[in-house]
């Protein structure tokens, strides 16, 4: 469903730039994170690196430092409702990214909007979610699973989470691959699976992009030996906005898994508890290189544009 036109202002206004010119607009439903590891923070500054502008929608707030999460307060499903679909009413938005956002209501609030605009990609990111009470973990996952994934175009979460959530009976010699992960996540609409964190021997882990048929993309990294908070989120968000910004889904996964490591090389510790990804390393590599000559070419710098993403061509998620 194409987004509305905002009526003019009879006032006189700034004019804005062309809309071909302009970042595009990726809309992002998570809970605010106060220490700045994860959540809505992880998220703007990833859509900003990747050169669109985020439409930040709270869904509640995280009660935690650096270290853990102590607590979440969620806002009322209407509270969040109105938040987006008065920006959606105002600006055109060119990919949705889901993170954690609380409570059952809240899902189902999202997954209406969602339907709303079924040609616009949704990227969902399902966290660890050991920290909570279990019996509020059921409640989001099963309410997630049948509300959010019919609507999701791809799936992100580590190896260990999605296993238990997807396949809790798995009985296999062997751990679930990502392609039996991704069969799981299809049977409830999902049609592309972004597994991170699978294990490999000698200190290696694979990150898998798949549908039920085949790999479609996957890269090996070197396991940091230091903990980090808010990775999740980094990835999920960048792969949006490069989603956003045109990329196809290959070119924009193994963009977003780049972005993610030098992200995690350059991260830092804010506090006393865990190591925080850098998503700006960016700029500091831009600025470095102006004080240095070079060849022209620069790992670290803005993340490009290439050619579109493709959705599924009957004109839903699944």
């Amino acid at each position: 469903m194409a987004n509305p036109t905002p009526t003019p202002l009879d006032t006189p206004q700034m004019e804005t730039e062309d809309s071909e010119t302009s970042p595009a607009c990726v809309m992002s439903f998570n809970a605010n994170d106060p220490s700045g590891a994860g959540g809505l923070t992880a998220d703007i500054s990833a859509i900003t690196s990747a050169g669109a502008h985020a439409l930040a929608v709270v869904t509640g707030t995280y009660v935690r430092d650096t270290a853990e999460i102590f607590d979440h307060v969620s806002f009322d499903d209407e509270a969040v409702t109105e938040q987006a679909r008065t920006a959606l009413e105002d600006m055109p938005v060119a990919a949705i990214k889901v993170g954690f956002v609380g409570s059952p209501e809240t899902i189902s609030a999202i997954a209406e909007i969602a339907s709303d605009y079924a040609d616009v990609p949704l990227i969902a990111y399902m966290p660890n979610l050991s920290w909570w009470e279990e019996e509020a973990i059921d409640s989001y996952l099963d309410a997630f699973r049948e509300l959010m994934l019919p609507q999701t175009t791809v799936l992100v979460g580590n190896h260990s989470s999605l296993w238990r959530w997807l396949l809790p009976d798995w009985t296999g010699d062997k751990s679930p691959s990502a392609r039996d992960i991704a069969k799981a996540a299809a049977e409830f609409g999902v049609p592309y699976t972004l597994v991170t964190g699978v294990p490999l021997p000698d200190q290696f882990i694979d990150n898998v992009l798949a549908t039920p048929q085949a790999i479609l993309y996957s890269e090996k990294f070197e396991r940091f030996e230091a903990v980090f908070a808010g990775a999740g989120d980094t990835l999920t968000a960048a792969l949006t906005a490069l989603l956003a910004n045109g990329h196809n889904l290959q070119a924009a996964t193994a963009e977003a898994l780049t972005y993610l490591d030098h992200s995690l090389d350059a991260g830092f510790h804010p506090g006393m508890g865990n190591i925080v990804p850098d998503r700006l390393f960016w700029a500091q590599a831009e600025d470095d290189a102006m004080d240095a000559d070079d060849d022209g070419s620069d790992p670290g710098a803005p993340l490009l544009p290439l050619p579109p993403f493709d959705l599924p061509p009957n004109g839903t998620k699944h």
